[in-house]
């Protein structure tokens, strides 16, 4: 699973991102600010950064160019409502891979973060199942898998962090109900369905065998 480090000083915009994103199988980390972004930079690894760039102790641009000579290749999205071309121009040279203008369509930002974390990719294939990404279909043998909408997620969730896991507040997300049980039922349904092994990190997650 990518781990993103977001930094966005906006609470409603950044759990909105973080909603979007982890539905999307990302690990999030929030910095509300410019100095704890810089802390978790050096602290942790991270495929992506998503900063703003208006942010308070630190903006954006600063710290992304402060990181850049540092030696941090790490992608960085740059998001920012300023839209005049001295802003874009500095947020590319402060080293930015890209550059997106508030407000936008989430599926845009998902598209190009998928983009620079190189994974725009049309199938994922297990065992004798294949995702067609694009489409959100399942084919098992070449055929369609007709699975219930819950069902259908919880897979498509665990084939495209396979082999790694779903944690299970982010497998919670796909269901009506906030209760493990439920979760366990719907694991043991999917099981059973598809025919396939997923095993359970206790306390953590699923993954597929």
């Amino acid at each position: 699973m990518n781990k993103i480090l977001l930094l966005e000083d906006d609470p409603l915009i950044a759990k909105s991102l973080i909603r979007f994103l982890t539905k999307n199988n990302y690990e999030v980390t929030w910095a509300k600010d410019g100095d704890e972004a810089s802390g978790l930079s050096y602290d942790n690894n991270y495929d992506l950064y998503l900063f703003d760039i208006n942010v308070p102790r630190f903006n954006g641009d600063d710290l992304l160019l402060a990181l850049r000579q540092s030696g941090n290749k790490t992608p960085c999205i740059l998001l920012s409502a300023l839209v005049d071309i001295q802003s874009v121009t500095k947020g590319f040279v402060s080293g930015a891979d890209d550059y997106i203008k508030k407000p936008f369509e989430p599926q845009e930002l998902l598209l190009r973060i998928k983009a620079k974390t190189n994974q725009l990719i049309k199938t994922i294939k297990y065992k004798e199942y294949e995702l067609l990404v694009d489409e959100d279909k399942i084919l098992h043998k070449g055929k369609e898998l007709i699975l219930s909408k819950t069902l259908k997620e919880i897979f498509i969730s665990l084939l495209k962090s396979y082999p790694n896991l779903v944690t299970t507040d982010e497998l919670m997300l796909f269901l009506e109900s906030s209760s493990n049980i439920a979760l366990r039922v719907n694991i043991a349904k999917l099981k059973q369905k598809a025919t396939i092994d997923i095993q359970s990190i206790r306390g953590v997650g699923y993954k597929l065998k």
